[in-house]
């Protein structure tokens, strides 16, 4: 399912020449957000170095198991069963990132899923930088009620048609990226742009079959789901996060406010590393996740009293990506 379109002419206006001669605005969706996870549909906005659209693609990919959360997606096994495998589009998924800064609302976690999946197809993804739209919101200083991509596109009144399709969520976010680029450019302000490093080895649990995935097959959005009562966490708190040291499991996580993706999904996300997620906040909580760490919310409000240390989702991502081991014998 592909498609293509050009337009637009770049503005005649001064440049910061350290820029970025351009940008590869992209959205996934994905089967969970487990290291073992899928991306069953991709797309790409090209935008030249003044954030002008140049063209835009779009894939299904079939994951070869279970979609996970359709009610969030709306990409069932009958949509996806005749799709392309991803090492069938990663060729043209490669040329459409190629020479690109990636652009993306929570930028880590889509890197990560396509980096995987290059990994898995015994490539690499030809990309070299990645830029969040959440962190450029922060740079911008946004008055944003929260980090959501429906905040982002209402700020500059962009109009979200379908929510969590990748190809209306890549428009929507290519529409609010160039105001925001433009808002950079004229202020001055630098880029927060970060490294992508390709993976270069990789190894897979057993995937779930088709239809065998119950933590997501018992439950929907909104509502009480028995796989809320998780066991307790096997491994004993280690203490607290400490700033440029890697999480360990055991370690207690508590989240506060809007979340990017799906707060069921990243607190499942958590606890698969071996994290202790938290529903309050205490002097034992090792850190607390929060994209508003300004906010009044009672955990943010305990977290300044207690001094637990707080980062934002990106960051949390990110640290996800590596948690260290509990102790032998623990």
């Amino acid at each position: 399912m592909l498609e293509d379109r050009t337009t637009a002419t770049p503005s005649a206006t001064a440049w910061p020449a350290a820029y970025p001669q351009g940008y590869a605005v992209v959205d996934v969706e994905t089967t969970g957000l487990a290291r073992d996870d899928r991306i069953i549909s991709a797309a790409v906005y090209r935008l030249d170095a003044r954030g002008e659209v140049e063209d835009h693609w779009y894939t299904l990919v079939n994951p070869q198991r279970d979609p996970g959360p359709v009610w969030i997606h709306g990409l069932t096994n009958d949509v996806l069963r005749d799709a392309p495998l991803f090492p069938d589009v990663a060729e043209e998924f490669a040329a459409r990132l190629d020479g690109r800064v990636l652009v993306a609302h929570n930028a880590v976690f889509d890197w990560q899923m396509i980096a995987r999946e290059y990994a898995r197809a015994k490539r690499e993804a030809p990309v070299r930088h990645r830029l969040c739209t959440i962190a450029l919101s922060k740079a911008l200083d946004l008055p944003l009620p929260n980090h959501k991509l429906e905040s982002l596109a209402a700020h500059f009144g962009v109009v979200q048609q379908r929510a969590h399709h990748a190809l209306d969520d890549a428009r929507v976010l290519a529409e609010a990226f160039r105001p925001s680029l433009l808002a950079a450019a004229a202020g001055g302000v630098r880029l927060p742009l970060h490294e992508c490093r390709p993976l270069t080895e990789w190894s897979d649990r057993p995937a779930p079959r088709i239809g065998q995935q119950p933590s997501y097959g018992s439950y929907r959005p909104n509502s009480w789901r028995p796989s809320r009562k998780r066991p307790a966490c096997p491994y004993p708190n280690p203490g607290r996060y400490e700033e440029g040291k890697r999480l360990k499991q055991g370690m207690r996580v508590a989240f506060s406010g809007d979340t990017s993706v799906e707060r069921d999904l990243l607190e499942d996300r958590a606890v698969e590393a071996g994290l202790h997620v938290a529903t309050s906040l205490s002097r034992l909580t090792s850190l607390l996740v929060t994209n508003d760490p300004d906010s009044g919310t009672s955990k943010v409000v305990k977290a300044r009293q207690f001094g637990t240390p707080v980062v934002d989702e990106a960051a949390f991502g990110q640290l996800l990506a590596d948690v260290e081991p509990a102790d032998a014998g623990s």
